[in-house]
């Protein structure tokens, strides 16, 4: 079961070293993590997405909460957050298949960011299991690169890791 763990944490050099290492150490599995500024320029927010029951995740938050720089930290309610990736995708694209691409793009409420005689790159934000979707339907088509952000959360309605 996958868990998603939000923390505040100074926003400072070596904070995500240590976070990091502290799951190294202690053998977690990081599925997905992103980092980011929020409103207070002293902190960031850090989203982690890990896999594993919930005494796996109780554990991770538990060790979080004793790293120095980290000020809070909670485990979002599954069902009560909003999730978002974001995805750029370079395509192959010749005369014949372009349109065919385009299409997709279309469907799939995308922005075409650059395009070259060759190549159509696509971007995506949305939840990481329509992201996968359109890279599934794309991938009938010769995926040249791409580039994939950790998910980022946040609890719906009035409750928040800030109080």
């Amino acid at each position: 079961m996958k868990h998603t763990i939000s923390a505040l944490v100074a926003n400072r050099a070596g904070v995500l070293y240590r976070i990091s290492g502290l799951f190294a150490r202690r053998g977690y599995n990081i599925d997905s993590l992103a980092v980011g500024p929020t409103d207070n320029t002293e902190v960031s927010r850090v989203t982690i997405i890990v896999d594993g029951d919930d005494y796996i995740a109780d554990q991770v938050t538990k060790q979080l909460d004793k790293l120095i720089d980290v000020k809070k930290v909670m485990i979002l309610p599954e069902g009560d957050i909003t999730v978002r990736e974001l995805v750029l995708i370079k395509v192959k694209a010749d005369e014949k298949q372009r349109s065919e691409i385009i299409d997709i793009a279309k469907i799939m409420q995308c922005d075409i960011v650059d395009i070259s005689h060759t190549t159509l790159m696509i971007e995506f934000d949305d939840r990481p299991d329509r992201v996968s979707l359109l890279i599934d339907l794309l991938s009938r088509y010769k995926i040249l690169e791409i580039a994939r952000t950790g998910s980022i959360a946040l609890q719906k309605g009035h409750r928040s890791i800030q109080g």
